[in-house]
């Protein structure tokens, strides 16, 4: 079984930038429920299909299996629900680990979120200085949730 650990957190100020080149995600989700959440995602030319499991803390299973970008595309067009998530996704090795900061597009526009995955749940991290508020308890932030509830539609006294 595959066990993903991973922190997310608000992204503050500009200065990740430049530190990494991004990459255009596109991504879209065929089922979301408590038990699984089953996603496509197309990264240039290359597309996994991915299973996660339900949050427990930090942690959550997930199963991710390469597609041909082709079916993707297809089920992308024909079996996710909309709006998809578009984010140009930035990878920075800060403090011996590969942060994750993600620019969204779209819908979800002006909203950026960098994770870290981790080997341990009690993992002690060194914060980077662009590193805002903690929102790894924060169902708004997951991704899946973002399709159906936009960042563009969060009351901004609760950011």
């Amino acid at each position: 079984m595959a066990k993903e650990i991973e922190r997310k957190y608000l992204v503050r100020g500009d200065s990740w930038r430049g530190l990494a080149e991004g990459s255009v995600y596109r991504q879209g989700y065929i089922a979301t429920q408590d038990k699984a959440t089953v996603r496509i995602r197309i990264v240039g030319e290359k597309s996994h299909l991915t299973i996660k499991g339900p949050n427990i803390k930090y942690s959550r299973l997930e199963f991710e299996y390469p597609i041909p970008v082709e079916d993707a595309q297809e089920i992308l067009e024909t079996l996710c629900e909309r709006p998809f998530i578009e984010k140009i996704r930035y990878k920075i090795e800060w403090g011996g680990l590969i942060w994750e900061i993600d620019e969204f597009d779209g819908i979800n526009k002006g909203l950026i979120l960098a994770e870290v995955e981790l080997s341990d749940e009690n993992q002690q991290i060194e914060l980077p200085t662009w590193i805002g508020q903690e929102v790894s308890d924060d169902s708004r932030y997951f991704n899946n949730n973002l399709v159906k509830h936009p960042f563009s539609q969060f009351d901004p006294s609760l950011q």
